[in-house]
């Protein structure tokens, strides 16, 4: 399975750890940057993850920013995708399960180091649960 990830500067050291849990668990990894403490901006980077995952280079995506709020704004931008802020491991299985997010998005000013990768894990282990009104849901998001 393919992982595209990126962050800004704010989200450097997290998407740092979480390169690496993906590489033991084996997943291969497209770092879409950014890879300096330099200050950037946050929009470049969510938008190129999701251009990752709707173009189909990459099965999911990571998204990481001081706060998560913005990078997953940025990436919700970009049609198809559906990025999920989440902070606890609960909220990772929900979005997977009911609203079949391709995105997750974390903040790492609110979040540490190992709940974030329980939360990773549990992102990309969790099956979208194929409910008819869940599917029917998600429909309803793509419409304008």
């Amino acid at each position: 399975m393919k992982i595209a990830i990126g962050c800004d500067h704010a989200g450097l050291e997290l998407k740092e750890k979480v390169v690496k849990h993906l590489h033991e668990r084996n997943y291969e990894v497209i770092d879409m940057g950014t890879n300096t403490p330099d200050s950037v901006d946050y929009p470049v980077y969510g938008k190129k993850v999701a251009h990752a995952v709707t173009q189909g280079s990459a099965d999911f995506g990571i998204v990481i920013c001081g706060t998560g709020i913005g990078i997953s704004i940025a990436a919700n931008k970009v049609k198809g995708i559906r990025a999920a802020l989440c902070h606890d491991v609960f909220s990772a299985k929900a979005t997977r399960e009911h609203n079949n997010a391709n995105i997750l998005a974390m903040g790492a000013r609110v979040i540490g180091i190992g709940p974030a990768l329980e939360i990773v894990d549990a992102f990309l282990t969790t099956p979208f649960s194929e409910g008819e009104r869940h599917i029917k849901r998600i429909n309803m998001l793509e419409e304008e």
